[in-house]
């Protein structure tokens, strides 16, 4: 085996070869090889706002919609509290005045809901046989 010697053997040359001042003068083609005009930047966000909107319409709108049932329903409720307490306290309506504004209709309705009336004698077991009749009194 022959020995092998860096220093003593020929040196194998790559075959490329850089032309003189080519450093020198690197940069000067690279900048003149660059557009002068800067691009265009398009922002994520402009790109897909609509996007962006549409999906911030339809949090607001699912966040607000229970919002909205809940202040109607309490408005409501307060409504009819407020006119069953208006009554009770400020009604100077007679017997005489509710049957003229009640109709035909209205009168055989509630001539229908008396006839189901519960029977005087069954009413009166009940009570006797009970002992909280009280409860049933005051209630």
């Amino acid at each position: 085996m022959n020995d092998f010697k860096l220093n003593t053997n020929e040196k194998i040359t790559s075959g490329f070869k850089i032309p003189e001042d080519y450093f020198a003068s690197f940069s000067e083609k690279i900048l003149n090889q660059i557009p002068s005009e800067e691009p265009q930047v398009i922002s994520f966000y402009a790109k897909y706002s609509r996007i962006l909107y549409a999906a911030a319409a339809i949090v607001v709108l699912t966040l607000s919609i229970p919002v909205a049932n809940l202040l109607q329903n309490n408005s409501q409720e307060i409504a009819s509290n407020e006119i069953e307490n208006y009554l009770t306290q400020h009604s100077s309506l007679s017997d005489d005045d509710i049957v003229k504004l009640l109709d035909e209709e209205d009168i055989k309705n509630i001539a229908l809901s008396s006839s189901n009336a519960i029977e005087e004698d069954a009413l009166e077991e009940v009570l006797l046989n009970t002992n909280q009749i009280e409860d049933y009194i005051t209630n």
